[in-house]
């Protein structure tokens, strides 16, 4: 049945997610553009300003999409989520604001230097100016997952007075839930970024256009794809073993382990059944490898789901397999960016055109990668919004009528749909021109 509640989540999922198309893109594409504009610096190569430039066009566009549907999130936190904001708005305020107020503001400024500053500034001052941009994007994901991070494992707060109040402000900025959270989504947002411009460069390589321009940008993001992509892997290791430690049902779900053993294996092929809290398929059981993933202790015990209350856990299908395809394609993604690495140092990049292609079609890979995580961390943190504390239900706001969310929920996602049309035609649009239209400089990427 469609509830005030399901209707404030489905909404608040929409737009979460959406947004999220460009926050990875917005990461990494900061960092690989200042990268080009530097060696543009350092070297005085011309081909290098013409990659700052094509490369940034598209940056931009991104990141102005990012803003407009960033801003509307934040709302929802009081039209659906008053009970949420009431009870702990004390903590959560706190690093979002500092986000709005440093991040968000240096972010802004500067991008207008960088946008607006070509021959304007000197270069140097210019490419510090978009350095500043990557810095301030990366800052602001910090403080919002470090928000995020309180809401998954709350630390520094006590209940005091009907509500949760913070004490200990240092314990949510060193939070090892929120720095893991953002170390591993910050790389993931790399990911993303070194596989978007290797894709665009793939496609232009097969059109044989501006070959060494695109093979030059290729190299760089398949270097820069997969140093991310390893340290995505590196870094959700411990960032599951801290889960197992501070959301064991949670764990429990990502690995469909529904009874609490010890040596508890890890099957590389395993199906959950939610109804009868068991597995339909298990085979290929590695002994003790879960617990030692978890514990780095193979004797250490993995509780069970079964071990939890019926209504303290996380719904398991969505759970389980959006994890397993999220580590799928974690590993998918080290295997083609060091293909891709190997062939472009090696001069073998054009030899193999269905490598190209392929690079073109996993172009989307790294960003379902990206939504698959999320829904591994909201859906199996569920049925609490501030893990232990509150539980979701409780969170929604009490004045909020049915028609209400209806209404909102249709306005956001047309709203959303249209912004995304717009989205995919401009990029697609300005990634097929190529570099040849970006001489009069990135100032004009909206003008064309």
């Amino acid at each position: 049945m469609m509830d005030v509640l399901t209707l404030s989540r489905l909404q608040f999922a929409i737009t979460c997610m959406f947004h999220f198309i460009f926050v990875p893109l917005t990461l990494g594409l900061s960092v690989l553009v200042a990268m080009m504009e530097t060696r543009y610096v350092l070297t005085g190569n011309e081909m290098y300003k013409r990659m700052t430039k094509f490369w940034g066009k598209l940056f931009l566009i991104n990141f102005a999409l990012g803003v407009v549907t960033g801003i509307t999130m934040e709302f929802q936190f009081g039209m659906n989520w008053a009970e949420y904001s009431r009870y702990v708005g004390d903590i959560f305020g706190a690093p979002l604001a500092i986000e709005a107020t440093v991040a968000f503001f240096m972010e802004s400024v500067f991008i207008g230097v960088w946008a607006f500053g070509w021959e304007k500034v000197g270069k140097r001052f210019h490419a510090v100016s978009i350095w500043l941009v990557a810095l301030a994007t990366n800052l602001s994901g910090l403080w919002i997952l470090l928000a995020n991070g309180w809401m998954q494992h709350p630390v520094g707060y006590v209940l005091r007075n009907g509500r949760a109040e913070m004490v200990d402000f240092l314990a949510l900025v060193t939070n090892p839930f929120g720095l893991l959270k953002f170390g591993h989504q910050i790389v993931s947002g790399y990911t993303v970024a070194g596989f978007f411009v290797m894709g665009i460069s793939a496609y232009h390589l097969l059109k044989a256009r501006n070959r060494e321009f695109f093979k030059a940008s290729f190299g760089m993001a398949a270097a820069f794809a997969l140093a991310a992509s390893i340290m995505v892997g590196v870094i959700g290791d411990f960032h599951a073993a801290d889960v197992a430690k501070t959301q064991p049902a949670k764990f429990a779900a990502m690995e469909a382990v529904w009874n609490s053993c010890n040596n508890a294996p890890m099957h590389l092929i395993a199906f959950p059944d939610e109804k009868n809290e068991c597995n339909l398929v298990t085979a290929l059981p590695v002994p003790g490898l879960l617990s030692f993933l978890a514990f780095h202790d193979t004797n250490a015990q993995i509780r069970g789901i079964t071990s939890f209350p019926k209504d303290e856990r996380p719904p398991v299908l969505p759970v389980f397999l959006s994890f397993r395809l999220m580590v799928g394609l974690g590993t998918l993604f080290i295997v083609l960016s060091a293909a891709a690495l190997f062939l472009s140092k090696n001069g073998l990049l054009e030899k193999y055109p269905l490598f190209l292609k392929l690079l073109v079609l996993c172009i989307p890979l790294p960003y379902i990668a990206n939504q698959l995580g999320w829904i591994v961390s909201e859906v199996g943190r569920q049925p609490w919004i501030v893990y232990g504390i509150m539980k979701t239900s409780d969170a929604v706001s009490k004045s909020l009528e049915l028609t209400q969310v209806i209404g909102s929920l249709l306005g956001f996602t047309l709203l959303y749909g249209l912004l995304g049309f717009v989205d995919i035609y401009l990029l697609a649009k300005f990634a097929r021109k190529g570099p040849e239209e970006t001489h009069v400089g990135a100032t004009n990427a909206f003008r064309n």
